[in-house]
Order: C-alpha cells, then sequence, then structure tokens
C-alpha cells in the first residue's frame, strides 16, 4: 500500500500540478500527502569565497527571510485552497481517509527529497523544464538520494481524474525495470488493465512472459506488446502507451549513467522530457 506522499514545492508554479497528481493517488490508496516547502538558508546565497561585510550579511539574511517568509505565505494559501478543492482534510495522517499537510523546510530542495522522501512511500515532482532549467535536480535527487519510487508528473492544466486504471510496464529485464516492478506494486494490483511494453530482444533476463506469469501469481492478469525498436526506445514507450491508451507508465530509470543520458539524450532522458502521462521511475 501506498500510506505516504512527499511533494516538494518552491515558489517555482510547478508544485500545484504536483499537489493535484499527487491527491488523486490519495484518494485512490487513502494516503496522507506531505507538501515540503523548501525555503533557502541565508548561507546559501552568500556568494563563495567572498568576503562580505557584517552589516551587508545582516542585510541579506533580513532580506532573504522576508521574501522567504512572505513565499512561504503564498504557497501554503494556495496548499489550502487546493487542499479543498481536492477533498483532501489538512490533518495528520489517518487509517482509511486521504490526508494532507504543509511542512517548511530551510535548506536546499534536493536535501529536502533526502530528508522526508526516504520516509515515504512514493515521491511526487513535476516532470523537469529544461529550457527554464527547473527541476531537473529535484527529479535527480529523488531518484537517486530518496530509495524511493518516483511519480514524475506532466505539466496539464489540471491532473486527470484518475491514475493508474491502465498500467504500462515498460520491460527489458534489467535490475532498474525489476526495482520499478516491486515499487510500483500497489499501482499494478490496483489497475484494471495491465499491459507489459517490450521488444523481446532480451539476453540473460526474464522475458515478457516470465513477467506475465509473476504477476498471475500476484492476480493480476497483463498482456504482452511488443514493439519494433524505430530510433530512441524511450520516445518509442511513449508512442505505445499512447496506442494502448494507457495512463500511468512504469519503468526503470538511467540504465546508462544520469550524466551521460542527460547530455547525450537516452531513454531514461526522453522519456522525462517528453512524456504527457505520469511516469514512475526507480533506478
Amino acid at each position: 500500500m501506498i500510506h505516504t506522499i512527499m511533494v516538494p514545492v518552491r515558489g517555482d508554479g510547478k508544485g500545484d500540478n504536483a499537489f493535484a497528481h499527487a491527491a488523486v493517488v490519495a484518494k485512490a490508496f487513502n494516503a496522507h500527502v506531505r507538501v515540503v516547502h523548501c525555503r533557502p538558508k541565508p548561507e546559501d546565497l552568500m556568494p563563495y569565497g567572498v568576503v562580505i561585510p557584517t552589516f551587508m550579511r545582516k542585510q541579506i539574511e533580513e532580506v532573504t527571510a522576508k521574501n522567504a517568509q512572505g513565499e512561504e505565505d503564498q504557497l501554503r494559501k494556495e496548499f489550502q485552497d487546493l487542499a479543498v478543492d481536492m477533498g483532501l482534510p489538512e490533518i495528520p495522517p489517518t487509517p482509511g481517509q486521504a490526508t494532507a499537510s504543509f511542512a517548511e523546510y530551510a535548506g536546499k530542495q534536493v536535501d529536502a527529497v533526502r530528508h522526508f522522501g526516504r520516509l515515504s512511500d512514493l515521491v511526487c515532482v513535476p516532470r523537469p523544464d529544461r529550457q527554464q532549467n527547473l527541476g531537473a535536480n529535484t527529479l535527480k535527487s529523488a531518484i537517486y538520494s530518496s530509495g524511493r519510487p518516483v511519480l514524475m508528473c506532466p505539466p496539464k492544466e489540471q491532473a486527470p481524474a484518475s491514475i493508474g486504471s491502465h498500467v504500462a510496464i515498460g520491460w527489458n529485464g534489467s535490475l532498474e525495470a525489476t526495482r520499478a516492478l516491486a515499487a510500483a506494486m500497489p499501482f499494478i494490483k490496483g489497475a484494471d488493465r495491465v499491459t507489459i511494453l517490450t521488444t523481446g530482444q532480451l539476453d540473460h533476463a526474464a522475458s515478457a512472459e516470465d513477467l506475465v506469469d509473476y504477476l498471475g501469481h500476484r492476480d493480476v492478469t497483463a498482456t504482452i506488446v511488443r514493439f519494433e525498436r524505430k530510433g530512441n526506445i524511450g520516445r518509442n514507450l511513449l508512442q505505445e502507451c499512447e496506442t494502448a491508451g494507457a495512463d500511468l507508465l512504469v519503468m526503470g530509470a538511467y540504465h546508462d549513467s544520469y550524466e551521460r543520458e542527460t547530455i547525450f539524450g537516452g531513454n531514461t532522458q526522453v522519456v522525462v522530457d517528453e512524456a504527457t502521462l505520469p511516469v514512475i521511475l526507480v533506478h
């Protein structure tokens, strides 16, 4: 089951969408959404290696605190309004009920993900915007530092009515895909339909047929869709998801190194850049 969902937010305009997606999941599992606002520490804004007079340092700290408080007040109000709209009461975690809370964290967002994400069942983040250089480090921290499955939410005017009614599993038998399968099992077991997407070209790894048997032992019926690799597999997966009508993709993340995929446009990076449906990513 999914009991706790962490959503890191800051004043970049992307938190509402991530919270809305998390709320959909919370209502499906009667889970608690913990929205964590990250405000910078004054020392993080000081120029590195530059001696700053005491009076100037004090001014920077005062301005930083004032701006951070204003941003927090605004985001808290937005959170409260959204929680009401989404039907999530702002109360502590309550068994059998979808709930939400707002927490404050002084520090970098990547550190907040490590702090809160490791004791959450799911970390929910917006899809990064590489053109504006927003969100990439947060997603990387969630995937590599939290030890938890990461739900990447595509930019939408409003969240979908449901997430996970039709789950597509990107399967190549890799360790990353295996970990993603295990981490996403609550979604897979709760789905109305499960589709396994594979090229069928697996060397010394569990086949898609093996995966069907594995899921069958867990009362999950799955069908296999084989596709021919044409260019980037990540783009192929997204196309197959659209053709099948899936509303959630589960896949292993960054089989190659993060740096290599980011620079050269690997399979995971294409999904991160182009996905229009929610994606569960696990390294």
